[in-house]
């Protein structure tokens, strides 16, 4: 027995040490090289980092595996039984991770019909968030008060989705309920102040007229006007605190739901 086991040691036990450490600096070599070829690809503005993210992994994937293909050979590993072992696995595995492959797909299709890319601000699923990576199975979203949500890919491949990010310009609406005042001064006011907002685009025109009679026991004057995408949420609030200064300064009456109690005083 000794015999045998120092023989297994000397001959096929060797092998499998060197194997095992052929693979740890192998695996080593290529996350170190394929990270650095990554990030100095994603420096590159022209290229997609989303499409670069993706390809990095589909690279890592293949170069490991194809490590332990040829680890096997060295080893003397039958490689025809291997395959049929594998091939049942497959179709196990395949059978248990349906939802798993079903993303994959999605992911495949959301990298080939590209509804958005990596730093768009999107909604989907009931989430909105900024895309910070997509991955080959889910989608990593960061939302406004930073937390992190993972969308799978089937759902995103087969449902709606909108892209805040892809338009340059977006247009902001403002609803203001008046009463007692001139509509028309108000929407002068409402429009000196798109126009003294350096944010505001001129071109469209910004639009300040009467959408809508008696609602809120007031009349409904619409502030629309348009600005870049990534300044949307400072013009909205902008021009909110904006209104609500130039509204005190000039008295121009906001109206407020109120409640009327009348108590019935019998004898």
């Amino acid at each position: 027995m000794l015999d045998i086991v120092m023989n297994w040691v000397l001959s096929t036990g060797i092998k499998v040490v060197i194997a095992l450490v052929i693979l740890i600096i192998s695996f080593a070599i290529i996350n170190s090289v394929c990270g650095k070829l990554q990030r100095s690809l994603e420096a590159k503005e022209k290229l997609d980092k989303t499409l670069t993210r993706t390809l990095g992994y589909a690279a890592k994937l293949a170069l490991k595996g194809l490590v332990l293909i040829c680890l096997i050979g060295y080893l003397g590993i039958e490689t025809s039984g291997l395959s049929a072992v594998i091939a049942s696995l497959g179709v196990t595995a395949g059978l248990a991770v349906n939802g798993t492959l079903s993303n994959l797909a999605g992911g495949i299709m959301l990298l080939i019909t590209r509804p958005f890319s990596v730093g768009d601000y999107i909604e989907a699923q009931g989430m909105q968030g900024s895309v910070q990576d997509i991955r080959i199975c889910n989608t990593k979203i960061v939302t406004l008060d930073n937390k992190v949500v993972y969308l799978p890919n089937s759902a995103l491949s087969t449902g709606t989705i909108t892209n805040y990010s892809e338009a340059d310009n977006r247009r902001v609406d403002l609803d203001f309920s008046v009463a007692g005042n001139d509509p028309k001064l108000v929407s002068d006011t409402l429009l000196g102040l798109a126009k003294a907002n350096a944010l505001v685009l001129a071109d469209p025109l910004p639009f300040a007229r009467i959408t809508d009679f008696g609602a809120g026991n007031g009349t409904k004057i619409s502030l629309r006007v348009w600005c870049k995408s990534a300044d949307y949420w400072t013009v909205y609030s902008d021009l909110l605190e904006a209104a609500e200064k130039a509204f005190a300064e000039k008295n121009i009456v906001v109206p407020f739901n109120q409640l009327d109690v009348h108590l019935d005083q019998k004898n």
